[in-house]
């Protein structure tokens, strides 16, 4: 198995584990898998599972599977599980030749419904499906038993092999598990197992007109691949006495052990896949891939890198009780990476003209940049520098406080890895009274040097040469929602942020971006992290803000920026 090298974590699912290694439980094995629906694209929710699940199967030398539960056709389809595999692939994990489908079982599940009307464990019921929820019960009251219940096996037999002809209607018949109405867990009070649903499937077409409850299948589907340990999150703890009930009735030997722990939470985001389907077909982002999106496929988009979301995933670790992670933590882990790899580059967002009177007009020169300051061996390169440059519009101010160290009246700055110039005069609109270009002199003795005289500069700031920039789109994303916890919201829509993304056409990077290629990721100097979107094309780079270089968010302000 080829995965991601890591530390070995420890929690509660691997003492688990090691003890059942002491007293060879299973011989020995560990087997996990990765059992997504694919009727959405998997989130950073996901990832964690899939760390968890590939990690442990990495190390304790065993195999993690991955398999479509595939079970409702309504909403599935090869886009999604294409993306599923696409994504974790991306992530890093590696399950060979173990990709299984559970539609690649539906004979066999039939064939468990059948010996479980056999043995008395399951019967066709024709209740509507409000009565039978209105003969549920309820936390404090048993529920009470179908008038259908105790039919004979060959009448369920007969029903249930006509379900699969397709002579009923939709609704008309299901099939359900003969266990206990009376239990306190509603869950195992006669669970449905079969539904008629008269929808193609994408895999099987219009082979089936019944197909088998997840609750059904996934046990059965894992037994069946023999996994050891069936790794979900604390929503179907509940669900855990149906799992080993329907186990111990149909699976002989080894037989798969539950394990629930804490799903992740992510502050500023909802991780429900119904949201985030209701998010994308009503419009309110671009499309699953869109970077605020907490989709991996999303996150990719953003410019975030496996690594990073694997080393969250570790810090985060596997607790028993659900909780609130910060998304400033994803975003620390993040700039964590970007900060070792990412190769610095320069771009102006907000370009302000800026002629140097005292320079000669004809004149470029190469300036030399080190492509990352802290590793010298990712090499350096050259910057074109000439009479008029770019600076952006918020490094010069007419009025200036007095702790601010950009350009002013009566005030000088080093341009990055250049000279020191002065300002001199500016232009405004006429219309307006908007200042649209400055005039400045330079200091020909202080090219990445100090003045002659020794006075300090205190202020830097980038620049691109308005001859050699390349023009670029740049889109500033942020957080999605604007309070900390809008899963928690019903009305969750209005709490979309409506800052959350700002698009800039009018940008300028310096010329070594122009070919740069989708997924690129560089640091922006001054401005943040970002990453060459597929929309970029030769010449015209789209850029997409990975996160900002430092959290521009704090609790103290509410949720809001500070």
């Amino acid at each position: 198995m080829t995965q991601p090298t890591t530390s070995n974590p420890t929690d509660f699912i691997r003492e688990i584990i090691d003890e059942d290694l002491r007293t060879n439980k299973n011989n020995g094995r560990v087997a996990t898998r990765f059992p997504p629906e694919p009727n959405g694209y998997i989130h950073i929710g996901h990832a964690k599972s899939v760390c968890l699940n590939f990690g442990i199967a990495g190390q304790y030398q065993g195999t993690c599977n991955l398999r479509m539960d595939d079970t409702d056709p309504l909403g599935e389809s090869m886009e999604f599980v294409e993306s599923i595999i696409r994504d974790v692939r991306w992530l890093g994990f590696d399950w060979e030749d173990r990709l299984f489908y559970a539609s690649d079982y539906f004979e066999r599940l039939y064939a468990f419904a059948v010996e479980l009307i056999h043995s008395g464990d399951a019967y066709v019921c024709s209740l509507t499906p409000d009565e039978i929820r209105e003969h549920r019960g309820t936390f404090t009251e048993p529920g009470k038993e179908s008038p259908y219940r105790n039919r004979s096996v060959e009448e369920n037999l007969d029903l249930f092999s006509r379900m699969r002809a397709g002579e009923f209607a939709d609704g008309a018949h299901v099939v359900r598990a003969k266990i206990d109405m009376a239990s306190p867990n509603i869950v195992m009070r006669d669970p449905i197992i079969y539904r008629i649903k008269r929808e193609p499937h994408y895999r099987t077409g219009s082979d089936w007109v019944i197909y088998p409850m997840y609750d059904f299948a996934h046990c059965l589907s894992d037994a069946l691949e023999g996994i050891t340990y069936s790794i979900c999150t604390l929503e179907f703890e509940n669900n855990r006495p149906l799992y080993d009930w329907f186990v111990e009735k149909l699976i002989q030997g080894t037989r798969p052990q539950q394990i629930e722990f804490a799903r992740l939470n992510v502050s500023y985001t909802v991780l429900s896949k119904r949201r985030l389907i209701e998010l994308v077909r009503n419009s309110h982002v671009q499309g699953w891939d869109d970077p605020r999106m907490p989709t991996v496929t999303g996150m990719r988009r953003r410019g975030y890198s496996p690594e990073a979301i694997r080393n969250f995933c570790a810090q985060i670790g596997v607790a028993k009780n659900d909780n609130l992670i910060d998304i400033s933590l994803l975003e620390h882990c993040v700039r964590e990476d970007l900060n070792t790899n990412a190769p610095r580059a320069l771009c102006v967002l907000r370009p302000l003209r800026v002629v140097i009177d005292n320079y000669p007009d004809d004149l470029v020169e190469e300036i030399e940049c080190p492509n990352h300051p802290q590793n010298p061996d990712k090499g350096t390169r050259t910057l074109p520098f000439s009479r008029v440059l770019y600076i952006e519009q918020d490094d010069f101010l007419e009025n200036p406080p007095k702790k601010y160290h950009r350009l002013g009246p009566g005030r000088e700055v080093r341009l990055r890895n250049a000279y020191i110039i002065k300002y001199e005069s500016s232009v405004k609109d006429e219309k307006t009274g908007q200042v649209i270009e400055l005039h400045c002199t330079y200091d020909p003795e202080t090219r990445n040097a100090p003045p002659a005289d020794g006075h300090k500069v205190q202020g830097v700031i980038h620049w691109v040469s308005a001859r050699h920039a390349v023009p670029a789109e740049v889109r500033l994303y942020d957080r999605l929602f604007s309070i900390e916890d809008p899963g928690s919201e019903e009305d969750y829509i209005k709490h979309l942020n409506p800052d959350s993304r700002e698009i800039l056409t009018t940008c300028y990077a310096e010329s070594s971006l122009g070919k740069a290629e989708p997924g690129s990721k560089y640091q922006f100097e001054r401005l943040g992290y970002f990453c060459a979107d597929p929309d970029s094309v030769p010449g015209k780079p789209v850029f997409n803000r990975i996160v900002p270089l430092r959290d521009s968010w704090a609790k103290a302000a509410g949720g809001k920026k500070a």
